[in-house]
């Protein structure tokens, strides 16, 4: 009988002593993990930074969030005949008026034909070229697409890449009826003025810009 009563007395006890050093053990270890993350002053939650300069630093131009309409970016759903459209308004007098008169006849046919790219300031030409050296790893795998600033057509205003593909459909088979010519064969959206094409068709096209001689001045 007082065998049965000691242990009820002790059984509490010792479950709360337990108890005390478990939480205490607990307690412990929030204070090591405080500790350690004040060590590393704050790293485990911010990324680091390297101040090494970019390689693209030697292609001159500043990239800039800032670049808008009137450095060439072309909002969606813009035509040829959109004047109001710096990257239209800048193209070459003669090329705009070539594209006008193709979208006309394309629109006969129901097809409709956008601008994806026109003019474009270096700023931005030299931006797309930095981004394209970040995607395809070097300089000479991005010429393959896009060319400096000194040498592109796009900034001199002589050269607008179209879209959509029903309407580069179409003016691959008529463009040369109005001197429009697909000049590279990886781009067939980018299309150029050449007035002899109305009577003696485009001439050969260059695989890529690399090819072209006036990327190499």
């Amino acid at each position: 009988m007082n065998r049965t009563r000691s242990s009820a007395r002790t059984t509490p006890r010792r479950f709360r002593r337990r108890l005390a050093v478990g939480l205490i053990g607990l307690l412990g270890l929030a204070v090591v993990i405080a500790a350690t993350t004040a060590a590393l002053g704050g790293r485990l939650l911010k990324p680091s930074h390297s101040s090494a300069a970019s390689p693209l630093s030697s292609l001159g131009g500043e990239h800039s969030d800032a670049l808008g309409e009137d450095d060439g970016v072309v909002p969606d759903g813009v035509t040829v005949f959109d004047d109001a459209i710096p990257a239209v308004d800048g193209l070459d007098p003669g090329l705009l008026k070539a594209l006008r008169r193709a979208a006309t006849d394309a629109a006969e046919d129901g097809v409709e034909v956008y601008v994806n790219s026109g003019w474009r300031s270096p700023d931005y030409q030299n931006q797309l070229l930095r981004e394209a050296i970040s995607e395809y790893g070097s300089k000479d795998a991005a010429a393959r697409w896009v060319a400096t600033a000194e040498t592109s057509p796009h900034v001199s205003g002589n050269a607008a890449d179209l879209g959509h593909s029903d309407a580069t459909e179409w003016l691959a088979e008529h463009g040369a009826e109005h001197g429009l010519c697909q000049i590279y064969k990886n781009e067939p959206w980018h299309y150029e003025l050449r007035p002899e094409a109305i009577d003696h068709g485009c001439p050969r096209m260059y695989a890529n810009p690399t090819q072209d001689p006036r990327m190499q001045q």
